[in-house]
């Protein structure tokens, strides 16, 4: 079972992602803001991380940038989650490190399709 883990500030929108990726078959490990995400990212190494952009604390971009900074992180995949979707968002989150970009309101098919292609990538079977 891969283990993920989602950084999102929402509380509702983060435990509805949490419950929908549970019941898909994943473990999954959830922070309120950037600062945890590297913590947790840190301790428990997901298979991949899915990270909102906007957050207290530690914003999206730089928590994806002190992961991609660390060894022990810079390897997992990131799957960004916002609704800001100006070329000049996408070009920051992808130039801080990240996988691939999904627009909210989450689709969560997409997502899932998504989040798969990316496990495949780095663990081929």
């Amino acid at each position: 079972m891969a283990k993920l883990l989602l950084a999102e500030d929402d509380e509702f929108s983060r435990d509805m992602l949490v419950r929908r990726l549970e019941r898909s078959g994943y473990e999954t490990l959830a922070a309120p803001d950037g600062r945890e995400a590297w913590r947790l990212a840190r301790l428990h190494r997901p298979d991949l991380i899915l990270m909102d952009l906007d957050m207290p604390v530690m914003d999206g971009r730089t928590a994806i940038r002190k992961l991609k900074s660390d060894p022990l992180t810079s390897p997992i995949p990131i799957i960004v989650l916002t609704a800001h979707t100006s070329v000049e968002d996408v070009a920051g989150a992808v130039g801080a490190g990240c996988q691939a970009y999904e627009a909210k309101p989450i689709v969560f098919r997409r997502l899932l399709e998504r989040i798969e292609g990316l496990l495949q990538a780095v663990r081929p079977e």
